[in-house]
């Protein structure tokens, strides 16, 4: 019970982190990462609601995309995704607020934001899957998908964020008369860095968290 206890502690400072990670690629302006794509360019048409606001609908509707694909399949104790989400949604706005203030004078400055911010989320990311209590709602969706199609997991993964890559394409062209807004070089770079980073973070904390957690 007390590791089970640990392990949710941690998969919420994970949240901290990832929120945090994507709070330092929005502000850099080049675009977010693949899976926040759709609800970065939905921030962009509706700045009045906030990223974080964005980010827990998004993760909303993948939940109910994991009901519609799992229908009896579908675990109750999955739907904790929910209240992790609205906590990733509050930390990435409260991220928001501790990078408002950091100039973003030169496209140098942008780079900066973009890596800083993949380095951060790949944390926050690799931390999750070292507390492997619960998915987050993309990769809950991912799964649901790969399950009932007899896929691996990796492949589907692949094709859900170039999916979300294209939804916030087309979304971008349809709100801003044909311009593509919120999808830029840093949604690119996040994709093939993020995966080796948590590679690297995930070798070097895996053993001494597990030790901890487990003490």
């Amino acid at each position: 019970m007390k590791e089970t206890i640990r392990r949710y502690i941690l998969f919420i400072i994970s949240l901290f982190f990832s929120g945090l990670g994507v709070a330092f690629t929005k502000h850099g302006e080049l675009g977010v990462s693949p899976v926040s794509s759709v609800a970065n360019v939905i921030n962009y048409k509706f700045p009045s609601i906030s990223l974080g606001t964005c980010l827990i609908l998004w993760n909303v509707l993948l939940i109910l995309g994991q009901i519609l694909i799992l229908r009896k399949k579908f675990r109750l104790i999955q739907l904790l995704q929910l209240p992790l989400s609205v906590v990733f949604g509050l930390f990435t706005d409260l991220g928001m607020i501790i990078v408002d203030k950091i100039p973003i004078n030169s496209y140098f400055t942008q780079l900066c934001m973009i890596f800083i911010g993949i380095t951060i989320r790949s944390f926050g990311v690799a931390l999750a899957v070292i507390a492997n209590e619960i998915l987050n709602s993309a990769e809950a969706f991912v799964k649901a998908i790969s399950d009932t199609i007899g896929k691996p997991f990796g492949n589907v993964k692949i094709v859900f964020d170039v999916s979300c890559v294209l939804i916030a394409v087309v979304l971008s062209l349809l709100f801003f008369n044909g311009t593509i807004v919120g999808t830029r070089e840093g949604t690119f770079i996040a994709a093939f860095l993020t995966g080796e980073l948590v590679k690297i973070y995930t070798g070097l904390l895996q053993k001494p968290l597990d030790k901890l957690l487990r003490s």
